[in-house]
């Protein structure tokens, strides 16, 4: 059996997923569910979703983000960062370089966001970088 490619999905398109459960990423969700990709977490990605599951924009209750978190952080691999980092492409975003770190360290198939700053690195990094349509069209996930 083939296995599910390992992806890095940028916070905003996790939250999207989680959040807006029948939004335009509902496919995302379900193909972490079903196991059709295999979604990548560092300690730094994991601590920012958290944190931002709490942002008062969302009105998520301490209980409602613990049930999101528990719809994807199980479904994940944890990916340990060495202590010297690999080497990234120069970002405009400091705080989306833990994404390309983490695609790095976990060899990921592909690293899916809809942050421009990250977009505008695709053919920089080893592995592709997709917006979530681009995705779903190469990885045939319902979209």
């Amino acid at each position: 059996m083939k296995r599910p490619p390992r992806v890095v999905i940028d916070t905003n398109l996790v939250l999207s997923a989680l959040v807006f459960a029948g939004g335009r990423l509902a496919p995302l969700r379900l193909a972490w569910q079903a196991q059709r990709v295999l979604p990548l977490v560092s300690r730094a990605t994991a601590a920012e979703l958290i944190r931002t599951l709490a942002y008062p924009k969302f009105k998520l209750a301490a209980h409602e983000q613990e049930e999101l978190l528990a719809d994807y952080l199980p479904y994940c691999k944890t990916v340990r960062i060495p202590a010297v980092p690999p080497a990234t492409p120069p970002c405009r975003d400091a705080f989306d370089v833990i994404f390309l770190e983490l695609a790095l360290a976990g060899k990921a198939d592909t690293l899916v966001t809809g942050d421009k700053d990250l977009l505008s690195l695709a053919g920089q990094l080893v592995c592709p970088i997709l917006s979530a349509e681009q995705f779903f069209r190469r990885f045939n996930i319902d979209g």
